[in-house]
């Protein structure tokens, strides 16, 4: 029973995606109720499979020798479905509210929906092919997501999405092909699955081949020199800008980088080798980058954007790193940014339905008149500069000690960047909270005073996810007692 789920919990989704244009809804709260029900059963049965996870894979279709769409849940799979099935129910929430003062609502809540079920593929994908199937299925159903308004501005953007991701994927497809011709297998195993006798001579062969694929992979991921994307996307509804920036797009491009690395080539034949310090060195750039960027930006979105291409670069970084503790640090932020950064846009889009205002310089005294928002986006912005007793901190502390206990001259220099990139993010986060909270001297109150706080639809997402950024980082340690014990294999399916 629990192997049916793995699909289940996949079509789902996707079937009640489908149907959103087709029932004829009398009232649009019938089908508010309807989606968040679909969503929340959905997550209670992802919920389920974690608890009572099966002991091996669910094949659905069998091609030629061992290609094949099959599905499971390792310890890889548990956290990122994890993640991804606690996020979706109140990002639904919130978009209900955004979504009033939007077109098109059935056509966007459909491929809203379809999007949770394919982000569910990926992560749950017992072998590459599967992997690779969903992750250009996540492009074609995100794409009008990121047209759906419609202007010249959007579907500008969904194209300059739409090719970048075709292109990554492209690269990302030759890394596959490798791996099925030099792998003993096509399932993901912690350590690689590479044979060594069938390489032979041909090893700087595979150390390119897997500079490619990290760069195809990288692409969602928003490293540079791939990464204009990103902020261009921004013109879509905040709830998918959201889950494009923290949770969908984004972290499965790190995930897919996590699996190639860890699961795919495998650190042994990796690490120590040129392919290590190039693709060291460009996420170590994407790391100053992005935040320097963010600096400089005053559209408050793109600003975030920015953010979000600096901090998906930390979770590479603890990747590149290449030890059992670097994984651990890439993990812990995978996880707690998705918290920190869809607090961080959830909180952008609600002062944007509620006073239509897009740059920062417009912000001036709002904190006074949302304070519930502003208190919320202060909390995230904190964690994301990695002040101590919030979620930032933790993820920060695990990448910096792992580059120390790895011995590796080169990622020395990372834990630089980490604090270069935590002092940008100060600047360009702080200055923000101080605009909304201590507006200048002269400012004129009455330009805001029919400005307040939000509805309960869109508190409430905002709340948890402040309260979650706190907890983790109070109570952290069993979740990364966790993330260790995957690192470590603890977690693998037959």
């Amino acid at each position: 029973m629990n192997k049916i789920l793995l699909i289940a919990v996949i079509l789902i989704p996707i079937f009640t995606g489908a149907l959103i244009p087709i029932i004829p809804f009398k009232k649009r709260k019938y089908m508010e109720i309807f989606l968040e029900l679909a969503v929340m059963l959905n997550t209670l049965l992802v919920w389920s499979l974690l608890y009572h996870r099966p002991a091996d894979s669910f094949i659905l279709v069998k091609f030629t020798g061992n290609l094949t769409i099959a599905f499971r849940m390792d310890g890889m799979g548990m956290i990122f479905a994890g993640l991804v099935s606690f996020l979706w129910p109140l990002a639904t929430l919130f978009s209900f509210e955004y979504m009033t003062k939007e077109k098109h609502e059935k056509v966007f809540f459909m491929f809203y929906t379809i999007t949770y079920g394919v982000t569910l593929g990926i992560a749950l994908a017992d072998n590459i092919l599967t992997m690779y199937f969903f992750y250009e299925l996540l492009t074609l159903v995100t794409v009008p997501l990121v047209m759906h308004t419609l202007t010249r501005e959007a579907i500008l953007a969904s194209r300059k999405y739409l090719y970048y991701s075709l292109g990554g994927a492209a690269f990302a497809f030759i890394g596959m092909i490798f791996i099925i011709v030099y792998g003993n297998t096509t399932k993901f195993i912690l350590g690689g699955v590479l044979d060594l006798e069938k390489i032979g001579d041909r090893g700087n062969i595979l150390l390119l081949i897997y500079v490619i694929a990290f760069m195809g992979f990288g692409v969602k991921a928003a490293v540079c020199p791939f990464n204009s994307w990103l902020p261009q996307a921004g013109v879509a509804p905040t709830p998918v800008t959201a889950l494009l920036h923290a949770v969908a797009v984004v972290k499965a491009g790190a995930f897919a980088i996590i699996r190639l690395t860890f699961y795919c080539f495998g650190t042994d034949f990796l690490r120590g080798t040129w392919a290590q310090y190039v693709t060291m060195g460009i996420v170590m750039f994407t790391i100053v980058y992005g935040c320097s960027r963010a600096v400089k930006e005053t559209h408050l979105k793109r600003r975030l954007a920015y953010s979000t291409i600096s901090n998906l670069s930390y979770i590479l970084f603890g990747v590149t790193i290449m030890t059992p503790i670097g994984m651990v640090g890439a993990l812990t932020h995978l996880v707690f940014h998705a918290f920190m950064k869809i607090c961080a846009f959830f909180c952008a889009g609600a002062i944007m339905h509620q006073t239509k205002k897009h740059y920062v310089h417009e912000l001036d005294g709002l904190g006074r008149k949302m304070p519930w928002v502003f208190g919320i986006f202060t909390v995230a912005s904190l964690a994301l500069m990695g002040v101590p007793g919030l979620a930032g901190f933790i993820s920060k502390w695990n990448l910096a000690y792992a580059a120390v206990e790895s011995g590796n001259t080169m990622s020395y220099f990372g834990i630089g960047c980490l604090l270069v990139s935590a002092l940008l993010t100060a600047i360009y986060m702080l200055t923000i909270v101080v605009r909304a909270f201590f507006p200048p001297a002269g400012f004129d109150e009455s330009t805001v005073k029919e400005f307040s706080d939000p509805n309960w639809k869109m508190l409430l997402p905002l709340i948890v996810f402040a309260a979650v950024i706190v907890g983790f980082g109070l109570f952290s340690s069993p979740l990364v007692n966790f993330f260790r014990d995957v690192a470590n294999g603890y977690y693998n399916v037959s």
